[in-house]
C-alpha cells in the first residue's frame, strides 16, 4: 500500500514539472459526429413534466433542462445538438457581432405560464474541465406561479473548419504559432467562437427565479456570481464565458531540472 501512494506522489510530481496547459484549446470534433434535434410548440391547460439532458464527455459536455408544474402553458422550444459544430449555426445576439456562429449546442425557449400550483424548473449548462472543456458552469433555477420567459441557451467546445489548415489538428498548431497576434487568431476562427458557454433571457414572473455562474480552475482561477429573486420581477440578463483558442504552456516550476 505504501509503494502505491509513493508512485502517486511521483507521477504527479512528473505531470507537474511538464507542465499543463493554461489555455482551454478547442477540441477536435470525432469525424464520426452524432446529432439531435428536437422542436416542439405546446399550448394547453394541466399536468406539465419536461425534461431534457445530454451528456458528451468527447466535447465536455453536460446539459440539462428540467421543469414540472400543473397550470397553463404556451410553450415554443428548440433543442439542437451536433459533435461537429460547423453543422450548428445560430445567431448570438452576444457572439461575434450577432454573426452565425459555429456551436455545439443550441437551446430557445419562449414561454408563458399561470397556475395556481408553481411551475418548477432547473437548467444545467456545465463545460467540464476534466474532459477538456471550461471548467465553468451556468446553472438557473425556478418556482413561480406565473412566467413569461424569451431564452437561448449556447455552447461550444470544438474546432471550426478552416480549409487552409486541412484538418483540426492543423488549425489548432496554426493557432499556437499566431499567438498573440489577435488578427491571424480572427483570420483563423473567423465568426465561430471556442470553448463558449452562455445564457441569454429575457423573462418576467411572479414566483422565485435565479442564477448561478461559475468558473473553477485548481489553484488559480475562481469565479462566481449568484442571484436570485423571490416577487414579481422583470430581468434581462446575459452570462457568457469565453476562452482565447491559442494554446499557452506554464513555465514548469523544476524547468531545467531532469525529472
Amino acid at each position: 500500500m505504501k509503494g502505491v501512494v509513493v508512485a502517486i506522489v511521483l507521477a504527479a510530481f512528473v505531470i507537474g514539472c511538464c507542465g499543463t496547459s493554461l489555455a482551454t484549446v478547442p477540441l477536435v470534433p470525432p469525424i464520426q459526429y452524432e446529432q439531435f434535434c428536437e422542436s416542439q410548440k405546446v399550448s394547453g391547460s394541466g399536468v406539465i413534466d419536461v425534461s431534457t439532458s445530454i451528456i458528451d464527455k468527447k466535447i465536455a459536455l453536460e446539459y440539462y433542462n428540467v421543469m414540472s408544474g400543473d397550470g397553463d402553458l404556451e410553450l415554443d422550444q428548440e433543442h439542437a445538438y451536433s459533435q461537429n459544430a460547423d453543422k450548428l449555426k445560430r445567431e448570438i445576439a452576444s457572439v461575434n457581432g450577432g454573426k452565425f456562429s459555429n456551436l455545439n449546442l443550441f437551446e430557445n425557449t419562449k414561454m408563458t405560464y399561470a397556475g395556481a400550483t408553481p411551475l418548477t424548473g432547473a437548467k444545467l449548462l456545465n463545460s467540464k474541465q476534466f474532459y477538456g472543456g471550461l471548467g465553468a458552469k451556468i446553472q438557473e433555477t425556478f418556482s413561480v406561479n406565473e412566467m413569461e420567459k424569451d431564452e437561448v441557451s449556447y455552447f461550444t467546445s470544438t474546432t471550426p473548419y478552416n480549409p487552409a489548415c486541412s484538418t483540426p489538428e492543423g488549425l489548432i498548431k496554426s493557432l499556437k504559432e499566431a499567438g498573440r497576434d489577435t488578427d491571424k487568431v480572427a483570420a483563423l476562427m473567423g465568426n465561430n467562437p471556442a470553448q463558449l458557454i452562455g445564457l441569454e433571457t429575457k423573462n418576467t414572473f411572479n414566483g422565485t427565479w435565479g442564477t448561478d455562474a461559475s468558473m473553477h480552475r485548481i489553484f488559480y482561477k475562481d469565479i462566481k456570481a449568484h442571484e436570485m429573486f423571490s416577487g414579481t420581477f422583470e430581468a434581462e440578463k446575459t452570462i457568457k464565458f469565453h476562452d482565447n483558442p491559442v494554446p499557452e504552456k506554464e513555465t514548469p516550476v523544476c524547468d531545467g531540472i531532469d525529472c
